[in-house]
């Protein structure tokens, strides 16, 4: 490490002002305070709040909550991969199948995103801020692994200077870049993000006969319209390949077609552990949007008018993205609401949010989605009010 310290040092005045490279200063920056702590303080005077966290080593945790949904997700493509085929296969043929498709991705997710974060940083004269370093890793993981990868970096660029440099950067954003990216997509391109064929890699070869790579959520749907049990045609569906392949256990532990990182519900229950026991991610968000999501779920069985709304609330729970997208997507805490109650109010209305637009409207069966970056824009106005109503009752105790 000391060779490597020496080396940055010898180069850093090329890039220090009056440098041959003083324009790229941002760049030589970056790297040196991904490699090593940064030596700023806060300054001589005055009084100093000391703290081992900083905006990296936050970052960082959220990767680190993620790495369970990764593995996991790798190993599930080539899982479906080999189940489309209707062939056998080791632990370490599926894994090394998925990690052909998957890392890619990643690798295009990250040098997009970063070559863009560059140039903002190199014209606007800024440091490179390290919060990419988890919509980098968030956004391959609500996609599928068959996704173009043409597709992913136009995606990535859009939801980066749409969603977030046009605002000014990191901690300036309105809406969650990584849901912004995945609702370009969705938008610009469904044929190739969703679709029976979608999540299963093919190849050159030809999926057993009647295999269907459709999702859950597209199953339970399609029950509704059909008038046939949402339960019992969920566990039925591709019985001659799986038996009971949309299960609630096999979904719980994901072992399903979806995007990359959403399948696993365990594995998400994972990441929101370390994000908690980290004091990174809310509770009370997390908490607050899993119970609007079943409590809106059981008012749906009580005003049921087809199969789909009938459905068990805790399936809800286990279907889709919802887990993923209110563990890592919703507690952002950028675009979440600031304020204390802000934040339980903001994800009730999540999870009801997604629930409605899940099982009501056919064009948009996930929910998740829009109900987050919904909220993304409705948080600072909650923010507001909350804040109003505080004012409000101090005022009301103050004496004169």
């Amino acid at each position: 490490m000391k060779f490597l310290r020496d080396l940055l040092d010898k180069q850093k005045p090329l890039f220090q002002k009056g440098g041959k490279l003083e324009n790229l200063y941002y760049l030589y920056e970056a790297g040196e305070t991904f490699l090593f702590t940064p030596n700023h303080t806060t300054g001589a005077r005055g009084a100093q709040i000391k703290d081992a966290i900083d905006l990296k080593r936050l970052m960082i945790t959220v990767v680190i909550a993620m790495i369970p949904c990764l593995l996991f997700g790798i190993y599930n493509t080539g899982y479906m991969h080999y189940l489309a085929v209707g062939e056998e296969a080791g632990f370490g043929d599926k894994f090394l199948l998925g990690l052909e498709l998957v890392l890619p991705i990643v690798i295009v997710s990250y040098a997009s995103g970063g070559l863009v974060e560059a140039i903002f940083a190199v014209v606007r004269k800024h440091p490179i801020n390290e919060g990419f370093l988890v919509t980098g890793m968030l956004i391959p993981l609500v996609v599928p692994a068959t996704l173009p990868l043409w597709q992913v970096a136009l995606a990535t660029v859009f939801a980066v200077v749409i969603a977030k440099e046009v605002f000014g950067g990191t901690g300036m954003n309105i809406l969650n870049v990584a849901m912004t990216a995945r609702a370009f997509l969705y938008f610009a391109y469904p044929a190739q993000i969703s679709g029976d064929q979608v999540w299963t890699y093919i190849g050159d070869k030809a999926p057993v006969d009647g295999f269907s790579g459709a999702t859950a959520l597209a199953v339970a749907y399609q029950s509704g319209q059909e008038g046939v049990d949402v339960v019992s045609n969920l566990a039925g569906h591709n019985a001659s390949v799986m038996d009971n392949m949309f299960s609630f256990a096999n979904m719980f532990f994901g072992f399903i077609p979806g995007s990359i990182g959403e399948t696993s519900t365990l594995m998400v229950l994972i990441g929101a552990a370390i994000l908690l026991f980290t004091r990174v991610g809310s509770w009370k968000i997390m908490l607050s949007a899993f119970g609007g999501a079943y409590l809106m779920a059981l008012v749906m069985q009580l005003l049921a008018v087809n199969e789909f709304m009938a459905m068990p609330a805790h399936y809800h729970l286990v279907m889709g993205g919802i887990a993923f997208g209110i563990v890592f997507m919703a507690t952002d805490p950028v675009s979440a609401a600031q304020t204390e109650s802000g934040k339980w109010i903001y994800g009730l209305l999540i999870g009801v949010l997604t629930i409605i637009i899940r099982v009501t409207n056919p064009a948009y069966p996930e929910g998740i989605m829009l109900a987050v970056l919904f909220m993304n824009v409705f948080a600072p106005l909650i923010d507001h009010y909350v804040v109003k109503a505080n004012k409000k009752r101090r005022l009301q105790r103050a004496t004169v």
